[in-house]
């Protein structure tokens, strides 16, 4: 060992100095201290200093001590690499040699900056570490136990995979038994260490833990009523993670668990009770729940709902006795995220106009400025998902709870039976169906109680039954709902206005175009709310006008309501700067409101192009600059690219041709080129939405570039990103449609991958019928080249179409079947009654398009006989052979 290293007086000073400064609140010296931190950083003794301070110099105070350690984990992070030798080794020494110092701040530190160097690739270079921590677990001082406990539990949850590697000669084998023997010690402390160093290894069915899975169980039942919360919890845990991936070892115990887990979802420590309520949520995905849970439902289900009540710190945190807030503006630290989900082109389905990728909006959003995750939300959350595995058997145990809940005197707990109602609203709509003449008018009611939190719980649970009102005359229940939601819109409190907003939403989507005679009255209350609504809300209005313009469509197209719609939104477009985030939300909803207003859009037109244009240019350079000089120039934000070709899909959807003078006058076409091979997957499946809908509106701009595009559609048929592969296709089928003949040179670079695709499992619905529309549009303007590979497809092709409505893409593309089978008969011989149900799907066919059908039909019956005719369509579905004998006539 090198001799001992010393640290100068001089600088141990300046150092200390600098720690002391940067716990100053002040935020220029916070800077200024950042600053030097970094110069020092190219002395290679500086994290000597460090970690000196950290370990030798007793006399600093605690956190002093502890923020020279945190200072020189954020070293490890960022330069290890550059550390010299003796610096990691000094580090490394005093690291073990220190993890049992006294206080349990500075044990906690160590064993942070430890598990930080292992993660950066150390624990093969340190082979030491790990035999070493598991020496001082036995040892007989208690803080040496503990922090080197502290250490391990850091170091199996950062670095889990690869501790169950080979690289490492698979120390598992020793750790898992050694901290087995921990969960018998004499302080819990330490219990709860060796319970969460093992957890770290249950999801991923770690080989070492598997052997041991008998004792580790029996284990966990000895610890069930440890005195610890902090024990508690982590059996908890355990038992869920169990669950899922060894629910075979548990079963024998089920009935013992669940009593467990009843009480402890009743903990009065509320983080155990957290724990123990994930129960309940993962057993309600396992097979078995039906059959050990039914016996517990009359127990289970009163705990549950009495997690949903607000406790008293959530009521002060929520602010929950503030009614008025409407005038304070928004902390802008609360306002989430939004995402932008991009276009996929789907098909129209029988009978819905809802494409398959349901939202997820009417989650439990009630209360997202809280932690976000509580009891509450995680017993509203299980009463959800048991309401949809027991149904109506779960309403027996519900119902005389909820008769007390809905009518209490006391606001918290009637708020807890409004969101029970909406809870169970999915799983047990059929046996709630009775009630609910009764319970709607109650709820409608409730929309103006006094209480803020009771107003938005309830906006939230009329949202969960608005399929129902809608389905009701419309007198009855949904012109009183809107009335009443429409006043909470412009509520004085911020929590109620969001309810009301996203609950609205979910109407509108419900109602559609039933809502088309009260237009005028709702644009004036979404309009008013513009000029009273904080940051936050904004964005959800933003929402709520899109999603309107989605649902009643053309019926939006009135001078009227455009003068009232129009210039709040394109005040608040021409506030918002290039760099802005919220220009996401709005471009969404103005992309909605130019679908549906069509013509009417023209007036705004060319700006919102021009900007969306401006958008894409700006990110591509931005990436450019990015790429040739990283550390000059930061990644630009793609989103803004991304949702400003979703806009101008929007455009070209909504304008059509008319589109086609702005698309002259720009360079957008250049701008797609690069879009089209941008590594990032969205950006690619945006700019194919873009071209379709391009090809569909000015085709004589897309046209002299398609050389360039095909091959690029070509490369991106790769069913791995779905959504990319979804809207290549289409616009491929688009454009055939726009080439004819000329489509000929391209077959070869797309048909094969199609043929693939459409041959594959698991493929998903949407991107199933865009395959099959556009081989049968290739096989529409080039039969020759297409019909030779009929038989490779003809039957998939057949079960995917005869879902869909009768439209524009389904006709040419039966078109193109037709003719195909003109070409090539004997491709869909063996799957001719493929062919027939499909036919039968069509409701009514274009004249020309029937006459197709018949000849081929009748071509089929005449080739093979009356006889063997009659054999076959006696294998036919009584109501396929019925169709086709009356359409047409075999």
């Amino acid at each position: 060992m090198e001799c001992e290293w010393k640290p100068d007086e001089q600088g141990l000073q300046q150092i200390l100095q600098l720690l002391k400064e940067s716990q100053s609140p002040d935020t220029s010296t916070q800077r200024s201290v950042q600053q030097r931190l970094e110069q020092l950083n190219q002395y290679p003794d500086f994290n000597n200093y460090l970690i000196f301070v950290l370990t030798k110099l007793k006399s600093e105070d605690e956190p002093t001590r502890s923020l020279s350690g945190l200072i020189l984990k954020n070293n490890v992070k960022a330069h290890y690499q550059n550390f010299p030798n003796g610096v990691s080794d000094f580090i490394k020494s005093e690291c073990l040699q220190n993890i049992g110092d006294s206080s349990p701040l500075i044990r906690a530190t160590v064993g942070i900056l430890i598990t930080t160097i292992a993660s950066k690739g150390e624990l093969q270079n340190w082979p030491e570490l790990l035999p070493k921590l598991c020496l001082l677990l036995d040892s007989e001082d208690y803080n040496t136990c503990e922090g080197a406990f502290g250490a391990l539990q850091k170091i199996c949850e950062d670095s889990a995979e690869i501790l169950d590697s080979d690289m490492l000669d698979r120390p598992l084998n020793i750790m898992i038994p050694k901290f087995l023997q921990f969960f018998k010690h004499s302080s819990p402390k330490i219990r709860s260490h060796a319970i969460a160093c093992v957890n770290q290894f249950i999801i991923s069915r770690t080989q070492a833990l598997m052997l041991h899975i008998d004792p580790f169980i029996e284990n966990l039942f000895a610890l069930a009523t440890d005195e610890e919360p902090e024990v508690r919890k982590n059996v908890c845990r355990a038992l869920v993670m169990l669950l899922e991936v060894r629910l075979d070892r548990l079963l024998p115990h089920m009935h013992n668990i669940i009593e467990y887990m009843l009480q402890r979802t009743q903990d009065h420590d509320e983080n155990v009770a957290l724990e123990a309520c994930e129960f309940w949520l993962t057993l309600a995905e396992q097979p078995v729940c039906k059959e050990v849970l039914c016996g517990h439902l009359s127990q289970l289900t009163p705990v549950l709902v009495n997690g949903m009540k607000y406790s008293e710190i959530d009521i002060i945190l929520l602010k929950g006795d503030i009614e008025e807030d409407e005038a304070i503006p928004d902390n802008e630290q609360d306002i989430r995220p939004r995402f932008h989900r991009s276009r996929t082109v789907a098909q129209q389905h029988e009978g819905d106009g809802i494409e398959e990728e349901e939202d997820e909006d009417d989650e439990l959003d009630d209360d997202d400025t809280i932690s976000d995750w509580n009891l509450r939300k995680c017993s509203a959350a299980a009463l959800d998902v048991l309401a949809n595995v027991f149904r109506d058997d779960l309403l027996l145990h519900i119902l005389p709870l909820l008769k007390e809940l809905l009518f209490h005197p006391e606001w918290v707990v009637k708020e807890s039976g409004i969101l029970v109602l909406g809870a169970i609203a999915e799983g047990c709509m059929q046996g709630m169906i009775p009630y609910l003449p009764e319970l709607i008018p109650h709820l409608i009611q409730c929309l103006s109680d006094k209480k803020a939190l009771v107003r938005s719980i309830t906006c939230w649970t009329l949202s969960r039954y608005a399929h129902w009102v809608v389905s009701q005359p419309p007198d009855i229940y949904l012109k009183p709902l809107m009335t009443e939601l429409l006043k909470r819109i412009l509520d004085s409190n911020k929590r109620v206005q969001e309810a009301a907003c996203s609950a609205f939403a979910t109407l509108e989507e419900e109602a559609c175009t039933e809502l088309v005679p009260y237009l005028a009255f709702i644009l004036d209350t979404l309009v008013f709310a513009f000029s009273k609504y904080q940051h936050k809300n904004l964005l959800i209005l933003y929402d709520a006008i899109g999603t309107l313009a989605d649902s009643v469509g053309h019926h939006l197209n009135k001078p009227e309501y455009i003068q009232m719609l129009m210039p709040p939104l394109i005040q608040k477009w021409n506030q918002l700067k290039d760099e802005d985030k919220d220009l996401f939300p709005l471009l969404e909803c103005l992309s909605s409101v130019a679908t549906a207003l069509q013509s009417g859009f023209l007036p705004y037109c060319e700006p919102v192009y021009q900007r969306c244009v401006n958008l894409v240019q700006k990110t591509l350079a931005q990436a450019m600059l990015h790429q040739s000089q990283p550390d000059q120039y930061e990644a630009p934000d793609k989103d803004f690219m991304i949702v400003a070709l979703d806009l101008l899909s929007g455009l070209a959807e909504g304008l059509g041709g008319t589109i086609e003078q702005l698309v002259a006058r720009s360079n957008i076409l250049t701008l797609m080129y690069q879009c089209m091979q941008d590594k990032m997957p969205e950006v690619r499946q945006s700019s194919f939405a873009l071209l379709g809908d391009l090809t569909k509106a000015c085709f004589q701009h897309v046209k002299p570039c398609i050389a360039d595009f095909m091959p690029i559609l070509g490369t991106n048929l790769n069913p791995e990103l779905i959504s990319v592969c979804n809207n290549a296709t289409w616009a491929i089928g688009e454009i055939s449609i726009q080439m004819g003949p000329e489509m000929q040179p391209y077959i070869a670079m797309v048909l094969h991958q199609l043929v693939e695709i459409i041959n594959r499992p698991n493929t998903p619905k949407t991107l199933l019928e865009n395959t099959a529309i556009t081989i049968g549009r290739l096989g529409y303007v080039c039969p020759q080249e297409v019909a030779p590979m009929l038989q490779q497809f003809i039957r998939p092709w057949c079960t995917s179409l005869r879902n869909i409505r009768d439209n524009e893409e389904k006709d040419s593309a039966f078109r193109g079947i037709c003719t195909m089978i003109s070409v090539n008969p004997g491709g869909v011989v063996q799957d001719f009654i493929f062919f027939c149900d499909a036919v039968a799907s069509w409701v009514n066919p274009k004249d020309d398009l029937r006459d197709m059908f018949y000849k081929i039909l009748h071509g089929f019956k005449n080739q093979v006989g009356e006889e063997n005719w009659r054999r076959f369509s006696d294998q036919f579905p009584m109501p396929l052979k019925e169709r086709l004998a009356t359409f047409y006539g075999v």
